[in-house]
Parts: structure tokens; sequence; C-alpha cells
């Protein structure tokens, strides 16, 4: 388990301790335990102290699941580059507030991506976070001088940090001010980056056919919804604050995935094996805008 310790600001400039837990598998990504009650209490839960699960044990066995390269659909809508899906953060809108520093140690937290591959990333304020909504946004943050960096948005800010603040790492803190200051005024922006990469699916450590979580990992442009094909319809599934999409009794698991994004953007996704805590890419990413 590693555990995530920020100090947050507080009257001006006094400091609060704020730590978050997360479990890591042997495999080095984290996961958090498979149970359908542990799950709905965990979703009502903030990231202010996030609690240690565990996978409980079951009589049932899980199916071998044989790991194959999923394939991917996409349905670009015709409508406009507006963003219809879009929840408190929306794209072309600048917003204004704070941006204070934490120490990220290896990068992982609420979101649950695991490990970064590199530090410049935020926690994004409770308000905004918006049940983990916020995960995986590109934000570029532009000091008062000028000083710009873009972030991934992997963790989650708890109260007191206030709607519009962002808790940059250090290394992007650094980026745009001195780190003597540690909280400086700033605007930031939503951001639908260039990249080649492709968008990865894992299931959640515990999932089977009888339950799953699911999350999407590497996405572009910030993830709306989530659904699984249950029978002959689409089944949307909730999310949940640590950043898995649930299906509490097992409908769709293992089956094909349509992920929309916030511009209305379709990828259905099939082949992805119900593999636990594996990271699977696939083929297929959201366009840019």
């Amino acid at each position: 388990m590693a555990a995530r310790t920020h100090l947050e600001p507080s009257a001006g400039h006094a400091v609060v301790m704020r730590t978050s837990a997360v479990v890591t598998p042997a495999g080095g990504s984290p996961a958090m335990a498979g149970s359908p009650a542990l799950a709905a209490g965990t979703a009502k839960a903030t990231a202010r102290s996030a609690a240690m699960r565990t996978t409980p044990t079951a009589t049932r066995t899980t199916p071998t699941a044989t790991r194959t390269t999923p394939t991917a659909t996409q349905t670009t809508p015709t409508a406009s580059a507006k963003a219809p899906l879009a929840g408190r953060i929306v794209p072309g809108v600048t917003y204004h507030g704070v941006a204070t520093e934490y120490s990220a140690g290896n990068g992982d937290g609420a979101c649950l991506f695991g490990p970064a591959a590199n530090l410049m990333i935020a926690a994004m304020n409770y308000t905004d976070y918006e049940t983990a909504k916020a995960c995986g946004d590109y934000v570029r943050v532009k000091a008062a001088d000028g000083a710009s960096v873009t972030v991934l948005i992997t963790n989650e800010c708890p109260l007191p940090c206030a709607p519009g603040q962002l808790d940059l790492s250090q290394q992007a803190f650094a980026k745009i001010a001195n780190p003597a200051a540690g909280r400086i005024t700033v605007t930031w922006q939503l951001l639908s980056p260039a990249m080649s990469r492709t968008i990865s699916i894992r299931y959640m450590t515990g999932s089977s056919q009888w339950w799953c979580g699911i999350q999407v990992i590497g996405h572009r442009n910030p993830v709306a919804r989530l659904e699984v094909r249950a029978g002959n319809r689409w089944r949307r599934l909730p999310r949940t604050g640590y950043n898995y999409f649930i299906s509490a009794h097992g409908s769709g698991c293992g089956g094909p995935i349509r992920i929309t994004d916030i511009y209305g953007q379709r990828l259905t996704i099939n082949g992805v094996a119900l593999l636990p805590n594996v990271k699977q890419p696939t083929r297929v990413q959201f366009a840019r805008h």
C-alpha cells in the first residue's frame, strides 16, 4: 500500500495533513477490492482518507480468460464541436483559482491509474473532481506572469481545496513558480492534446463474471460514459470516486465495452479479456478537438 500525504493550505498558508492510501498489487498497478457492497460504500466517500479494500473470498471459480488484442469501432457525432456531455469542466472555458503543490511520490493517486510516466500531474479540487469525472483530463495551467505547464489529472484534492484550485506535483509547480511560493494565482483550461498512443482498458482486482469494475486509461478527452453489452442492449455503468465503472451484478463483464467522451464520440471495444488488474491496449483513441 502506497500512502500519499499532502500538506493542505489553510488560512492563507498554514497547512493541513492529507493522506490517501492506495493498494498496489504485486504487478505494480494499484487496485481495490472487488465486492459490490464495498464498491458502493467507497463510491460515497471522497478521497480525504481512502480506506483499505480487500478482495473477498468467493466460493465460485472465475473462468479462465484468454488475453487477445481488443478490436474496436468508433462513431463520430455530426453535432457541433461543443461538449454536450461535459460536467463542471467545459472545454473552451478559462477557470480561475489557485495552484498549490504536493509531493506526488510515484504519481499514483485517487484516480488509480498507477505510477505516472512523468510527474507533470495534478490533483483536482473536490468539487471539480466530480466523482472522478476529471480523472485523465489534460489541463494547461498558466501563472500570472505567463509561465504555463500542462498536467494530467491523476488525483483528488479534498476539502478545503476550493473550486478552481489545482494541487500540482512539486515538479509541475516548479515549472511555473518558485517552489518556495507554495501557493499562486492561476488560470487553467481543459485540453484535447495531440498524442500517438491508444486507449487501454483494465478490469479491477476481484472482477469476475458475477461482478466487475472497468477502468479507461490513456484517453485524450474526458470520458463521460461507459456501457457494457448486456443481452441485446447497452447498459450504462455508474462511476465511482476511485475511477472504476462498476457492474454490481456481473452484467456485461467480459463482453463488448462502449465508451463515450464529453463531445459525444463513441468507441466500441470488443475482445477485452476478463483479466483483473491487466492493462489491455486497444487500437482506438478519441478524436482531437
